[in-house]
């Protein structure tokens, strides 16, 4: 399946089981040089905090250091908008979607265009996470 670019992120859809695709994604991100900084489980806190029940869903907050310095020295006011989210949700057994923020698009309400080839950097690790997972 080929990535789509979509207004906010570049997305794919797995044909494995939840966890394995959790562990796809990790591993994909570290092999690009993220690591996962933050892991908010939703399905978990909907059922906590409204008793509601919802699908397998995680929101990953993922970030490349290297990146991130670069950014944050060029203009601090870009730790507003890291990590970088990646969202895995089980569509339905054995299917999951992955959706991994667009950087250039983040990037884009920031001022300055010193931030641009940190983006588009990031944008091509991003784009090759997902290259991956689709292997």
């Amino acid at each position: 399946m080929i990535p789509t670019t979509q207004s906010l992120g570049l997305t794919t859809t797995l044909q494995v089981d939840y966890a394995t695709a959790l562990q796809r994604v990790t591993d994909a991100l570290k092999t690009e040089g993220f690591g996962v900084l933050t892991e908010i489980d939703v399905k978990e806190t909907l059922k906590k905090k409204l008793d509601v029940d919802f699908h397998p869903y995680k929101i990953l907050g993922a970030c490349n250091p290297t990146l991130a310095h670069r950014a944050l020295s060029a203009a601090p006011e870009v730790g507003l908008l890291l990590p970088c989210n990646v969202t895995v949700s089980e569509v339905e057994a054995g299917r999951v979607q992955v959706s991994i923020i667009d950087p250039l698009m983040m990037m884009s309400v920031v001022e300055g265009a010193t931030l641009q080839p940190i983006a588009q950097e990031a944008r091509e690790r991003l784009n090759r996470v997902i290259a991956a997972l689709e292997a």
